[in-house]
């Protein structure tokens, strides 16, 4: 019982010290499977009021789930970017008494646990330039429409991810043509004449200036897709149609050798439809979370490691401001910004988009008109953490 007795023991100061940031050791703890999916949505559920309150909350449930959770627990609050959050937390003794185990060894157990746990479920992301951010960014279209504000997500998309280590290209008010072979282009990386056809600029410097070298792949690779859109496809600026599968293809291990095995995240900025959504008052909303194993692969298959992120749900418009950008783009570089340098994964800074997304709100024609972002493909097979560049 001695996991026990030091979270008891402990349990003042514990309770102090996560109340800082209660939303990330819910995110940690629900990462680890260390409680299930509804007791996370309840803890959820009141994190925006008392933020003691929930941590006691989360304390007490996980105290009540035996030594091995208890334990677990212990293991979550040595890990090196929850000390990071919660520097407060490497004064703790965990000792206790009657055990023979000392805070030491305890951190040590920990340690190498979640180590081997990291670097076997990671995807090493070591290559400078992390790899390539590729904004596609369609502004004025043939019809003589444009899309306001759109300026503004592509220099926040540029900002954050080149803060991230990325080599960012932006090319901008393309057709539907285009987009397939600019596309094809940027999966091979052989042809710089070919790219500068297409007028790719690079972000240096705070800005945008036209690409005079041929990029290399990395580690990693991004893909910004900014305009309009219906079901499952973006539209050019001549308003043809380029179904979203087509653009993420180009980059598979068919096509795309040098990113086989590689993370291709892409994020699309585009209506999926012209409905609007609507709000509505939500009871008590809960969700189970299925176990999953993964498999160890020799043969990669040609559609692994990739991550598809919507702005919203099909048959919805999303919403983007004509000056300060879209609700999404820019809750995604916002947390971003806060989750990288704690160490969390795109999944979980993901699951804070969708929360954040979702509780915005205009008032229209129809009532209150809300949005819910959805990521409607994830072959990802590690988690995916991205760092601050440190120079």
């Amino acid at each position: 019982m001695a996991h026990n007795n030091a979270i008891v023991r402990n349990k003042t100061i514990i309770q102090e010290i996560l109340s800082a940031d209660p939303q990330f050791i819910l995110d940690k703890v629900i990462e680890k499977k260390l409680i299930t999916g509804r007791e996370y949505t309840k803890l959820n559920s009141i994190s925006k009021g008392d933020a003691e309150d929930v941590v006691i909350k989360l304390v007490d449930t996980l105290n009540n789930k035996g030594v091995q959770r208890q334990s677990e627990f212990i293991g979550v609050l040595q890990d090196e970017f929850v000390l990071e959050t919660y520097p407060r937390l490497k004064d703790v003794e965990w000792g206790d008494s009657g055990s023979t185990a000392s805070s030491s060894s305890l951190k040590r157990s920990a340690e190498r646990s979640l180590s081997k746990g990291n670097k076997k479920y990671k995807y090493p992301i070591t290559s400078k330039p992390t790899g390539l951010c590729v904004i596609i960014n369609n502004e004025n279209f043939h019809d003589k429409t444009n899309r306001s504000g759109t300026e503004k997500d592509a220099e926040s998309l540029a900002d954050v991810f080149s803060w991230l280590g990325f080599q960012v290209l932006m090319c901008k008010d393309q057709t539907a043509s285009d987009i397939a072979q600019v596309t094809k282009l940027l999966a091979d990386l052989e042809d710089l004449a070919g790219l500068q056809t297409f007028k790719l600029e690079e972000w240096s410097d705070g800005r945008f200036t036209p690409l005079r070298g041929l990029p290399q792949h990395g580690d990693a690779f991004v893909c910004c897709v900014l305009s309009h859109g219906a079901e499952k496809v973006v539209l050019g600026v001549d308003g043809k149609k380029r179904p979203i599968s087509e653009i993420t293809s180009a980059f598979n291990g068919t096509h795309c050798s040098a990113l086989l095995g590689k993370p291709k995240v892409f994020f699309i900025q585009a209506c999926q439809g012209h409905s609007l959504q609507p709000g509505y008052v939500a009871d008590d909303l809960t969700f189970e979370m299925q176990e999953q194993d993964t498999p160890q692969l020799v043969f990669i298959p040609a559609e692994a490691d990739f991550l598809v992120a919507m702005a919203t749900v099909e048959k919805y418009q999303a919403v983007r401001h004509t000056v300060n950008g879209s609700w999404f783009i820019q809750s995604l570089c916002e947390q971003l910004r806060e989750g990288c340098p704690r160490g969390e994964d795109i999944m979980q800074i993901l699951y804070r988009v969708n929360d954040d997304v979702s509780q915005k709100e205009i008032n229209g024609k129809c009532g209150v008109m809300t949005q819910m972002p959805e990521t409607q493909k994830v072959t990802l097979r590690r988690r995916l953490v991205f760092s601050p560049c440190s120079s």
